[in-house]
């Protein structure tokens, strides 16, 4: 082989070397990312893993308690705790009556809690991501505004408080104008904005 196809294929090396480590220079830090999760609230989704147990692993929906059912140990209390908070629990009542110093991993598959749901009379109903100090009118915004046949001083905002469904009727026009104070969202909160009524 010539020196000439030598210097190419010595190239075309270092520039497969140069891609590899480019990739992974851009997708560690979006799987550091999600793992950076905060503490976990009612329909976030857990998966749960325990090394060397495959039978007791699998996918939990936090429910309206703030709570899962795990195989052998029943309820677990989730709400308001971190995702290594969680595993801490699990392993320490699993040790012992059932397995011997168990190795709990728990992950988020989703994070339900942490967004907020714009539907009704509004430009792009859907669901966002919330953002602390998020208000209605902020929520509104991201949906595109109100819609042509939208009744704004009607809104309403679902929150369930301590299990039980809330509902807040909001004059969201006069807020939008400044004439009514803001109102300030939580997560997994529901803005609604009817249509008007001629």
């Amino acid at each position: 082989m010539d020196t000439r196809k030598l210097r190419v294929l010595a190239l075309g090396c270092i520039l497969v070397v140069v891609a590899c480590r480019s990739t992974r220079a851009i997708i560690l830090p979006q799987v550091e990312s999600a793992r950076n999760v905060d503490t976990l609230g009612q329909g976030d989704v857990i998966q749960v893993s325990v090394f060397r147990e495959h039978e007791l692993d699998g996918v939990f929906r936090v429910g309206a308690e703030g709570d899962i059912h795990f195989p052998l140990i029943g309820r677990v209390e989730v709400l308001g705790k971190r995702p290594e908070q969680v595993a801490t629990d699990i392993s320490s009542r699993l040790d012992g009556d059932y397995l011997r110093a168990p190795q709990v991993t728990v992950l988020v598959r989703e994070q339900n809690s942490r967004k907020v749901h714009v539907f009704g009379q509004v430009g792009k109903a859907g669901t966002f991501s919330y953002q602390s100090g998020m208000t209605v009118i902020e929520a509104i915004t991201n949906a595109g505004g109100f819609g042509e046949l939208a009744a704004p001083n009607r809104t309403r905002v679902t929150r369930v408080i301590s299990g039980s469904e809330r509902v807040f009727e909001l004059a969201a026009g006069d807020i939008g104008e400044g004439r009514a104070p803001n109102f300030p969202l939580k997560p997994g909160d529901i803005v609604f904005v009817p249509e008007a009524i001629f």
